[in-house]
Formats: C-alpha cells, structure tokens, sequence
C-alpha cells in the first residue's frame, strides 16, 4: 500500500529534511467554511500558534481531519522564520511548496497514531496509509451518499439549496423523504432537533434555513443569528432518521419528540419544545 511519505519522496520532498505532519481539526474553528471560502483566513490561523510548534521544521504537511481518523491532504509548506506578537502568539512566515496541485485535496490518509496528536515528526511516526485518491473536481462539490452517512456545515448546505440544479442527486434524495435532522452549534456543542414534514421533504425544510440565514424560525437559533448574523458559520446538519412520504406529521412530529428526549434538547439544548 501506497504511504504519505513514499508519495512526498517520489515528487521531490528531500528525505533528510526536518518535516512535522499536522492535521487540523479544531472545532472551535470552522475548517472547511474558511478553506472553501475565505482561505487567506485559514492560512493565518495555520501559521499563528499558541506554542513553538514549528520552531524546529523546514517543512510542515498539512491535512483537514476528517470524520474518524480520515485525514485530506492540502498541501506542502516550507518554513521560513517566525516572529512573536504582542501576545504571545508565535507567527510562521509560511510559502507553499510547488509540485503538489494536481493531487491536493484529493488524497486521503489514514491518520495512524499512538498516542494520537495533531503534529507529528515525519521521521518518528508510522507511515500514514493512503486510502483513498478521489477524482478531480470533488472536493469543492461533495456529492451524496446515503441518508446517515453525511455531515454538512452551514456553507456546504447553502451551497447545495442554492445551486440544486448542480447538485440535482442532493435535491431528489432530500426531496423524497420527510425526517428528522439535527443541527449541532460547534461553538457551544448545543444541539437543535428538528423535523420536516411537509410535501416537499427535509430538501424543502433545510431550504428554509438557507433563506433565513440559518435559523429557519427556530427561536433559539434566531436569538443566536441576531446576536452574531454570522453565527450560522458553526452550525452542522446531519439526518437522524428518514420518514416515508406517506406519513403523517403527527406521526413525523411524535418521533422528533422521542429524539429530543433521548438527547436533551429541550433541557440541555437549543430546542424549546
């Protein structure tokens, strides 16, 4: 099986240099929204450490974390110096190296770790697996799955109801069943439980919150819109359970009572009934 390592040796990466892996996934930070979308914002936040990480590198490979230890490849850069603010915050003077455009974004690596750290020494660690090579073009577009077998943030969502002639298999999938979904706050960890069940699916329910800014006219989630009209950056959508078409809402509704339930959401959430 192919390696990270063996892949970063054969395009010219030298052997004896002093490289770190690092695999961000801080949740206190919406990843993915600002590499899509503002990513002079996530190269910032990339190169500004609390501590003296990359003191010692030449280079440092970088991944987004994905969902267990799935770990995407973005990209190779050099470290050129580094500075100390005000705040005690150390600032890497980082240039990204070229000779990987045509496989960043697209490899997938298996983030083997005992014990399991965010920064590793190329040279003291296990070799990192790849699992996967996708296609061209396929991260900027996710495509559809399954029901339960996806997360998508607040960007990722409004990009899909906005532009669902383009991602016409989300449009139909969501279109065909009722539901009831979940939407987790990353900031804070609250959970909000809803339901659709009206004709035109959970599509035509989370439309709703794509119009609203995200918060669909749910009070809670309003409160925290008109507190911060950016706050929907932290928000995740994710399917619990489908419904047929065929049922009822009171039948719809009497399920997404047991779920907030069985989770909180009412006592410990962002639900208030």
């Amino acid at each position: 099986m192919l390696t990270i390592n063996e892949l970063l040796y054969n395009r010219g990466q030298p052997q004896d240099a002093k490289m770190k892996f690092i695999r961000h996934a801080d949740i206190r930070f919406p990843l993915y929204d600002n590499y899509k979308f503002d990513i002079e914002k996530f190269l910032f936040w990339q190169s500004e450490q609390s501590k003296p990480i990359f003191h010692t590198c030449d280079y440092i490979v970088a991944f987004l974390g994905e969902e267990g230890k799935r770990s995407r490849f973005i990209g190779v850069y050099k470290v050129n110096s580094f500075k100390v603010g005000k705040n005690k915050m150390f600032y890497y003077d980082l240039t990204e190296v070229k000779g990987f455009e045509d496989i960043k974004e697209r490899v997938i690596i298996d983030w083997v770790s005992i014990p399991r750290s965010w920064h590793q020494w190329v040279s003291n660690v296990e070799e990192k697996p790849i699992i996967e090579i996708l296609p061209l073009d396929t991260f900027h577009k996710k495509s559809f799955s399954d029901y339960l077998d996806f997360i998508l943030d607040f960007s990722e969502l409004k990009e899909i109801i906005i532009n669902k002639d383009a991602f016409r298999e989300w449009f139909l999938m969501l279109s065909a069943v009722k539901g009831i979904y979940l939407i987790l706050d990353k900031s804070t960890g609250n959970k909000y439980i809803g339901s659709a069940y009206r004709e035109n699916g959970i599509f035509g329910r989370w439309e709703e919150y794509v119009k609203t800014n995200g918060h669909g006219n749910n009070k809670r989630l309003k409160e925290l819109i008109e507190k911060d009209k950016n706050h929907s950056r932290y928000f995740q959508f994710t399917i619990l359970m489908t419904l047929p078409k065929t049922m009822t809402s009171q039948e719809v509704i009497k399920r997404e009572q047991l779920f907030k339930q069985k989770l909180g959401s009412k006592s410990f959430g962002l639900n208030e009934n």
